[in-house]
């Protein structure tokens, strides 16, 4: 029972430091210009659907999400490439392909045209939103809202 209250209480303090730790996260470095994270994503598609994701949550290739090596899980980030924008939500860890920075759903694929070429070179911004797991989002802002009575 005590074990569970300090869980609760840390998962709560995570959540509430999540913005601020993906910002400084994706601070510029030598893969990054402006800020955010430029690199090589790649995509993950049916194949995978209903498997467990690090969340907890099942993959859903129509969902709007991504895998991410270190962001905080529920982190909202802007993804761009080829002229095109699309907010996901980091729900799972990997890319595990050596030169690769970002995993994206099916969904998230088509957005950016990125469904037919595999991989792209794509721009990584945190928006400073979370969106917790099994947790109804807006999906224009992709920020969770107060479930229905």
């Amino acid at each position: 029972m005590r074990t569970h209250r300090w869980g609760c209480l840390a998962m709560v303090a995570g959540l509430a430091a999540t913005p601020a730790f993906a910002r400084d996260h994706l601070a510029p470095d030598n893969g990054s210009v402006g800020g955010g994270q430029v690199g090589r994503a790649s995509w993950y598609g049916r194949e995978h659907a209903g498997h467990r994701t690090a969340s907890g949550e099942a993959y859903d290739p129509e969902g709007l999400t991504a895998a991410h090596r270190t962001l905080p899980l529920g982190t909202v980030i802007e993804v761009s490439a080829h002229g095109q924008l699309v907010k996901v939500r980091v729900n799972d860890r990997g890319p595990f392909v050596k030169g690769r920075v970002l995993d994206l759903s099916a969904a998230a694929a088509r957005v950016l045209g990125m469904d037919r070429t595999g991989t792209a070179m794509v721009r990584i911004r945190p928006t400073g939103a979370v969106c917790p797991a099994n947790r109804p989002c807006d999906p224009e802002t992709q920020v969770a809202t107060a479930e229905a009575p």
